[in-house]
């Protein structure tokens, strides 16, 4: 196999696909002997976004604002960024690449994990046949959301390199099939992708962050889900003799160092560019076992059932609200309305929106000071078409953590 199988194919300047990788759609201004390489940018503008920082206080799996000893959304994602680090260096890989991607494949995240995803999955099916799913919720972020000031302290979007845009957007999907491979042609990732996983990555590093996205969740959930007392005594049964078969005995200790140690060390050995990233037949089948384990004993479970239908009043009510306060070019007159009753959410919403929209329909009171210093892309328009409207709810909602969207809930409920 060799020491670096995969430093052929990896994404540096000697490949085909260097120009395409690295492509932005408009040029990065420079610092004086800036150090970094193009990943190696977007990595650190990942960082510094606001909502690489919110990442803190979403839910990955378990609703648990105040426990510190269950996985948030942000302990996930560098969870996601060690595994395919690890996988890159060893196959020979490019690490900065993988660490990008990694580090920015949830900000698209709504709060409350899932669930909220599925809410406003719901919400935008009644105003647009546009597809929501978190992996191009996350290109979208980082496209049109995310925004940084440049050397002139003006406000830009983050204009990141293909092959991290891509990597976000088809990071996702399942990989029972093995053999995951890169596809070969450059697409429009905005308009082309319509459900997840539609595409492979564009980079052999895509590949190995959207195999990491795997790794790194199984096992976390399972240590929660025990940690929470979700799992019986039967349910811990069936992990033993999960365990068993596969010869994996630390699997009934919950032990997710081990777990993830030996998916990797699996996939390092059996992959190589003929035949793809790749497992064993046999870890393979403990990788899907464990999944279908997970679905039943832990997604699935009941004790999901009352946080479900909290998820689906708190995002609703939201959205319901911010719908009410729509007028047209006269948006921003309406909201500041709203502050006599609801004064943070009527203030944070017009704020965030101000960002968004053509300067000239902004009012004073809300961030005129920010909107004459943004040079970013203002896709919500003058407000004339409702639909533009109602998806800027959409983005605001999925942007917020899950005890700020708890908060403005409650200032809704609260007299």
């Amino acid at each position: 196999m060799g020491e670096k199988p995969f430093s052929a194919v990896a994404t540096v300047p000697e490949n085909d696909i260097w120009q395409t990788a690295i492509h932005r759609e408009r040029k990065l201004y420079t610092h004086e002997n800036d150090k970094r390489e193009a990943f190696e940018r977007d990595f650190t503008r990942i960082l510094h976004s606001l909502g690489y920082r919110r990442l803190k206080h979403k839910t990955q799996v378990f609703f648990n604002t105040h426990n510190d000893h269950i996985c948030t959304r942000m302990e996930h994602v560098q969870h996601v960024a060690s595994v395919s680090h690890t996988i890159a260096h060893t196959l020979g890989l490019n690490t900065e690449l993988t660490n990008a991607i990694a580090t920015g494949h949830d900000l698209g995240h709504a709060p409350f994990g899932h669930q909220g995803e599925t809410v406003l999955k719901n919400l935008v099916r009644q105003f647009t046949d546009e597809p929501f799913f978190h992996e191009k919720n996350s290109l979208i972020f980082v496209d049109d959301i995310e925004l940084l000031e440049d050397t002139q302290c003006h406000l830009c979007n983050l204009n990141l390199t293909y092959a991290v845009r891509d990597g976000l957007i088809s990071h996702c999907g399942e990989i029972d099939e093995n053999h995951l491979k890169p596809r070969t042609q450059r697409i429009d990732l905005r308009s082309q992708f319509q459900y997840s996983g539609q595409y492979q990555p564009f980079t052999w590093e895509g590949c190995v962050v959207k195999v990491s996205d795997k790794i790194a969740y199984l096992g976390r959930d399972i240590e929660d889900a025990a940690r929470l007392n979700f799992l019986d005594e039967d349910s811990h049964t069936i992990l033993t003799k999960i365990g068993e078969v596969y010869h994996v005995p630390s699997l009934h200790m919950v032990n997710t160092s081990a777990l993830i140690s030996t998916l990797i060390s699996d996939l390092c050995q059996h992959s190589n560019p003929l035949d793809g990233l790749q497992f064993s037949q046999n870890i393979l089948h403990l990788l899907n076992e464990i999944k279908a384990y997970n679905s039943t004993y832990i997604y699935n479970n009941e004790r999901f059932h009352y946080y479900k239908q909290y998820v689906k009043l708190v995002l609703t009510t939201l959205y319901t609200e911010l719908s009410h306060w729509y007028a047209a070019e006269n948006t921003f007159d309406a909201i500041h309305r709203q502050e006599r009753w609801c004064e943070e959410l009527a203030k944070g919403f017009g704020n965030w929106l101000a960002l968004y929209c053509e300067p000239d329909i902004v009012t004073q009171s809300y961030s005129f000071q920010e909107v004459q210093k943004a040079d970013n892309r203002k896709i919500y328009g003058n407000l004339t078409n409702p639909v533009q409207y109602k998806r800027a709810i959409v983005d605001y909602i999925a942007g917020m953590t899950d005890p700020y969207a708890i908060k403005m809930f409650h200032s809704l409920t609260s007299f």
